[in-house]
């Protein structure tokens, strides 16, 4: 079997990066993307190069990241532009294969086996994609080469930013065993944990614990990972011209100020099943299951999920989700945040009829209309009225 060629190419400080590509001005100065503290996101999002050495850290809030580091220029996100940018990555990546799997707005993995050798070898191939994106975009990659993904991926990890790493299958146990386990993509902090009770501390030791035991503790996941550390993974690069249907269709905001009267929790609901409704009818999928999650002004959580008849109207969505949120939510608490998500999707096409169907397809078309109009002439031609006087939303 002809040994694959695997690049894992991340875009370095991608958000903050994108900024100073954008801004000259802030180039060779500490920069940060950040929330908005008086819509009570004041978090670090992203940070630059520069900002890394001064202790600023994502997810910190922003008067935290200035203690550390009080030039820090805090900017606000720009995600349409970021979409942009992601999409002016692809294109240069396709130039080079049609094998390529996102991960994350920021990172590819590209499967070059049968195109490296036109471009002189992977070697020069990933110099060629690294230059062309500094030239052609401003901003800087880290590429992993190797011959799996999870190994391409620690690739680009080990060495940061804007560089090259090789880690052939003759010699990926000696570069990476003695690396910690939490290096791999995918262990996270409770696995780690665990596999820290286990005394299992590097990427070599999960190499050497016997798949039995790993699979026994983890399950799926644990065959997975120790197949994947032993070199034996033959997971594929997905095309770029293979779309995978969602598992889920969710949208969630927390609010402005706290919310806390049964219409204030209404109007968030509807508000957030318009997107929710909209994207399904998009892909042409109905939804069988709603979930719905709280988060209180204390930071605690509730999730509730429910079947329902398969729908992807936006009235259903909404009134399916209030009736959910209703059987467990008395109003004694304020929200800070809600979420919900639309899940046991199916096509359309497959739809089982029911004595109700003129009724529901009324609903449905009736959405449908709305979509095209909003489509056509801008998100504000139409408005659900419950909605027009709401200002605690985003």
């Amino acid at each position: 079997m002809k040994e694959r060629i695997i690049l894992h190419c991340d875009a370095n400080s991608f958000y903050a990066s994108v900024e100073c590509a954008m801004h000259p001005e802030y180039k060779g100065k500490p920069l940060a993307v950040s929330g908005n503290p008086e819509k009570r996101t004041g978090i670090i999002l992203a940070k630059n190069e520069i900002a890394k050495p001064y202790g600023v850290k994502t997810g910190e809030a922003i008067w935290q990241a200035k203690e550390k580091c009080p030039d820090l220029i805090c900017v606000f996100p720009h995600h349409d532009i970021y979409e942009e940018y992601s999409k002016k990555l692809h294109e240069i990546y396709a130039t080079y294969t049609h094998l390529i799997e996102p991960f994350g707005i920021d990172e590819c993995w590209l499967d070059v086996t049968e195109t490296a050798h036109l471009f002189g070898g992977a070697l020069n191939l990933a110099e060629d994609i690294r230059n062309r994106v500094k030239t052609e975009l401003g901003i800087t990659v880290s590429i992993g080469i190797s011959f799996s993904k999870l190994f391409a991926k620690l690739g680009s990890d080990i060495k940061k930013p804007d560089a090259i790493t090789c880690l052939p299958k003759d010699n990926f146990k000696e570069l990476t065993y003695l690396l910690p386990v939490s290096s791999i993509v995918g262990i996270g902090r409770k696995m780690k944990v665990h596999l820290e009770k286990m005394n299992i501390l590097t990427i070599g030791d999960l190499a050497h614990i016997p798949t039995e035991i790993l699979e026994h503790k983890f399950g799926v996941v644990g065959r997975e990972l120790s197949l994947k550390v032993r070199g034996l993974d033959y997971d594929l690069v997905k095309s770029m011209y293979d779309e995978e249907a969602p598992k889920s269709v969710g949208n969630g905001t927390t609010t402005i100020v706290d919310i806390f009267t049964p219409e204030e929790v209404r109007n968030t609901i509807f508000y957030l099943a318009e997107e929710v409704g909209r994207r399904l009818r998009e892909k042409k999928l109905l939804s069988s299951t709603i979930s719905v999650t709280v988060k209180t002004c204390e930071f605690c959580y509730e999730h509730h999920s429910n079947k329902t008849t398969p729908t992807n109207s936006t009235k259903e969505i909404a009134e399916n989700a209030l009736t959910l949120l209703n059987s467990f939510w008395n109003y004694s608490e304020k929200i800070r945040a809600i979420r919900i998500c639309c899940s046991s999707l199916s096509s359309v096409q497959i739809k089982q009829l029911s004595i109700f169907e003129p009724i529901t397809y009324k609903k449905s078309s009736l959405s449908l209309a709305l979509d095209i109009l909003r489509a056509k002439y801008g998100e504000s031609i139409i408005k659900t009225g419950s909605l027009k006087s709401v200002s605690f939303l985003r």
